[in-house]
């Protein structure tokens, strides 16, 4: 596990995301992966708060027509400079929950907003380190084993490849990137909330294209609306319009097949929410002593070295094909 004063490296997924926000007390909203850029894909996911995009880090200077960080924009932007290892995701969870204010943090994180307001970038980051809640919830998901390697920070010397988050999200009418490594917030032009997915998809495939071909290590992910929560609000709205029409109307067989869809969307969404709490639970739990016991058990009757003679041989043959 990690230590108290150390950050772990989490995993890129949903589920581990998802249930990261909800550890910090923030209610009613999720995270989905995107596969595709297209606009009709992004749009299914709204309402949507923000964008986070992984890519991978470079130690270059960014490309001639990349935006300029604009440090002044920090009066109405929550921006927080990474000051810490392996926190990237944590950080731009929260550039997009401190900055939305159509989402309920929950006491604590609305009281540690409202603690850092007044603070500049470096002094909010000093403050994300050293929140118990946030750093809790975070190591939360380390692996309980001897063999993860630690992320190292993306600003060190080592020649390896390193991956990093950023946010994208409209705040006070313009498109924002925000960037932890970076000096301040980058204001990417005006928006509305009907066209900010169209002009963030922009940002996100000049960016992409930045890298050439032959980079393909990208993950977008959006945070939405609850989806379970969104069902079953739209569930009770057809359940009280189906109370006002008669029994044989065309508007209620409409209707009703429309409640069956959404009924049925809403337990997919059940099953993945089951889903990502399992594969939430194997993640933390450490399988080395099991593993251990087992193989100390095959040992001691003596059934472990035919076992390990068997796999050798099984290995030697694929090898000849």
């Amino acid at each position: 596990m990690a230590e108290a004063g150390n950050w772990c490296l989490i995993e890129s997924d949903p589920g581990v995301f998802t249930e990261l926000i909800q550890g910090m007390g923030v209610r009613g909203v999720q995270v989905e992966e995107i596969w595709s850029l297209d606009q009709s894909v992004m749009e299914d996911l709204n309402p949507m708060y923000g964008l986070i995009f992984l890519f991978k880090w470079q130690k270059n200077e960014p490309a001639p027509d990349a935006p300029t960080p604009n440090t002044d924009a920090t009066d109405h932007v929550f921006f927080a400079n990474q000051v810490i290892n392996n926190a990237c995701a944590t950080q731009a969870i929260l550039s997009i929950l401190l900055n939305r204010d159509d989402i309920d943090l929950g006491t604590e994180l609305r009281n540690f907003k409202e603690f850092t307001a007044d603070f500049p970038p470096d002094m909010k980051g000093l403050a994300i380190s050293n929140s118990d809640l946030i750093r809790s919830v975070h190591n939360s998901f380390a692996r309980s084993d001897p063999f993860v390697n630690e992320m190292h920070d993306p600003r060190s010397d080592k020649d390896e490849d390193l991956f990093h988050f950023i946010a994208y999200l409209p705040i006070h009418g313009a498109l924002y990137e925000l960037d932890g490594l970076s000096q301040g917030p980058v204001n990417l032009g005006a928006c509305h909330d009907n066209d900010w997915i169209s002009k963030a998809n922009e940002a996100i495939s000049s960016r992409m294209a930045r890298y050439g071909s032959a980079e393909l290590h990208f993950s977008l992910m959006a945070l939405t609306k609850d989806r379970l929560e969104m069902y079953e609000e739209q569930m009770e709205e057809f359940d009280a319009l189906l109370l006002s029409l008669p029994g044989d109307s065309e508007d209620r067989k409409r209707l009703n097949a429309e409640r069956n869809f959404l009924e049925h969307k809403l337990q997919l969404e059940k099953e993945k929410r089951a889903r990502w709490h399992r594969e939430n639970s194997l993640r933390k739990h450490n399988f080395i002593p099991m593993i251990y016991n087992m193989l100390r058990i095959l040992a001691e009757r003596k059934e472990l070295e035919p076992l390990v003679k068997d796999a050798k041989k099984k290995a030697a043959t694929k090898q000849q094909r």
